[in-house]
């Protein structure tokens, strides 16, 4: 039987908004209703890690992914032109066939977690924190983290450019 505490509660109210959310996402039709649903899911996720003390974690979720994902698409939105006419596609076995692979992942992820040995030993929290994180990043990661930096500096200008050129024709 499960202890209903507080924190199971939290977790569970949490979990059921991150995957609502994600269906939401995969089902709206509109691009703003589902930047919205994303967003509402990766909070949701950032609820999770607060759950798990893994707060560093949390802020940088809420930060890079809530934050500039959700701004990335709403300028992908403003840089695109849309047609207000919506589509209807008939799938009559698109249903059946979603319904059919979702239970055979849930079927294989249970089984999968069911049958894995996990150790039961705990890391000392007191060696990972945010201070030992930033030394190994700019101490022993910093090339590759500079070279990230240069690689999203130029995915945007690239981004400008193209934005750019489609407006002018």
């Amino acid at each position: 039987m499960i202890e209903m505490s507080g924190e199971f509660i939290a977790f569970f109210v949490l979990a059921v908004c991150a995957i609502g959310g994600a269906v939401f996402m995969l089902n709206f039709t509109r691009v703003v209703h589902m930047v919205l649903s994303l967003a509402f899911t990766l909070l949701s996720i950032a609820g999770i890690y607060v759950l798990l003390n893994a707060e560093f974690l949390a802020v940088a979720q809420v930060l890079i992914y809530t934050g500039s994902v959700s701004i990335l698409m709403l300028f992908g939105i403003m840089l695109t032109r849309h047609r207000d006419q919506e589509e209807t596609v008939v799938r009559p076995w698109h249903g059946f066939f979603s319904f059919i692979g979702v239970g055979a992942l849930f079927g294989i992820l249970v089984h999968t977690i069911y049958n894995t040995p996990f150790e039961e030993s705990t890391a000392s929290v007191k060696e990972f924190t945010v201070s030992r994180l930033g030394e190994i990043v700019f101490k022993q990661y910093v090339i590759p983290f500079e070279a990230l930096s240069i690689l999203l500096l130029v995915a945007l200008v690239g981004a400008v450019i193209l934005a750019r050129k489609e407006s002018k024709t």
